[in-house]
């Protein structure tokens, strides 16, 4: 087994997605070799993964890298990366919710902070945005207890809830809440079509655009998201919309992995609709209706980070979010998505024109998965692949 390099991780699943967490002791200092290491772990570029521990989706192509803090507030750093499946990259731009629920966990088992009954707090502070994010382990009699009642949809069978509290989110990836200085902008691309659209910056910059506004209908929204057409569209608002808030440059080749910022997302109001499974949700049991795209496909669920940008969003009067409510609403928001629905409570407070983002929380769960080490080829550090 001289051939190979051997990196302590551990496979974990947080909220709707799945990856690997590595120590960053564990890792080259060198963010280049750091890269091609957890790139071939990964089995990227190759949409099925299949050399590599990846899953072949944007959900299950995550990881994290946790080391000590550097932030005299908080007990670790996280780092997030999305690993490409098409490319031999990692994004370090976006940040991941689920992950950080995941990242939360694995620091109370692996000892970064006491466990104290009811709760073990986590202050986590996230070096993709320069923000702190609080979990709350539960714990009984000094260990973590793994066993509740909570679920969440997307996730089969329940565990103990964990909330994830995002505390300031606003400009995370920007350092504006409108990066565009407008809750609502228009975007018309080459072919003529023109978009009302909402770029919201809370935990994550998100480009908001109505469903009806590109002709998609429920009660099956899922199904319209098969068409190579929208995503085309869709693709072509997020650039624009990246360039008009510095994201992207322009002229420059841009695909959904190569630049994963801003997200985009299409909301719907309220109304009956079926689930990417055929399961009913009625009208009454949501606020409305998000279907997110994630590396240019539709998210099986809905991001954390991008519920909390909706949430914000629904708070600030003007903005598409807030257009496409029924009642104005303040506090928990229920967002339907394509596995079930997600609440997410926010605290939006305004003084002179301008909105400030105090709190954001999410319930989730988190499970390791399994641990050991991940064998690489000592080949990858002369640049070749298998």
């Amino acid at each position: 087994m001289d051939q190979f390099i051997k990196v302590p991780s551990v496979l974990m699943r947080g909220g709707t997605s799945k990856g690997l967490i590595f120590k960053s002791v564990h890792l080259p200092s060198d963010p280049v070799l750091r890269d091609k290491l957890i790139t071939r772990i990964y089995g990227s570029p190759d949409l099925r993964q299949i050399d590599g521990l990846g899953g072949g989706n944007p959900l299950s192509s995550k990881m994290a890298i946790v080391g000590p803090s550097t932030h005299p507030d908080a007990d670790i750093n996280y780092t997030f990366g999305q690993v490409s499946l098409e490319q031999n990259v990692i994004d370090y731009k976006p940040t991941c919710g689920n992950m950080a629920t995941a990242v939360g966990l694995f620091a109370a088992e692996e000892g970064y902070v006491s466990l104290t009954d009811p709760v073990a707090v986590v202050r986590i502070f996230n070096t993709n945005t320069n923000k702190i994010i609080e979990t709350e382990v539960h714990v009984k009699n000094g260990s973590i207890d793994y066993n509740g009642n909570f679920a969440i949809d997307g996730v089969p069978g329940t565990s103990s809830q964990i909330m994830v509290n995002f505390l300031d989110p606003g400009g995370a990836i920007t350092g504006k809440l409108l990066p565009t200085g407008n809750v609502k902008d228009l975007i018309t691309l080459d072919n003529g079509e023109r978009f009302q659209v909402s770029v919201i910056d809370s935990a994550n910059a998100v480009v908001f655009v109505s469903a009806e506004e590109l002709g998609i209908k429920g009660p099956d929204f899922v199904e319209a998201f098969k068409s190579r057409r929208l995503l085309d569209t869709l693709e072509l608002i997020r650039v624009e919309a990246g360039i008009r808030i510095g994201l992207i440059e322009n002229n420059k080749e841009v695909t959904p992995s190569s630049h994963a910022l801003p997200k985009i997302a299409v909301l719907a109001k309220a109304q009956n609709y079926h689930t990417a499974t055929g399961r009913k949700i009625c009208e009454d049991k949501v606020d409305i209706i998000g279907l997110y795209l994630a590396m240019g496909q539709l998210h099986q669920a809905f991001a954390v980070s991008g519920g909390i940008t909706v949430a914000t969003g629904s708070q600030i009067p003007g903005t598409i979010v807030e257009g496409l409510l029924k009642l104005n609403k303040r506090g928990m928001l229920t967002i339907g998505h394509p596995s079930g629905t997600m609440a997410v409570d926010v605290q939006v407070k305004e003084q002179g024109g301008l909105y400030q983002v105090t709190r954001a929380a999410v319930g989730r769960t988190a499970r390791r998965l399994m641990d050991g080490v991940s064998y690489v080829p000592s080949y990858v550090n002369n640049e070749k692949h298998g």
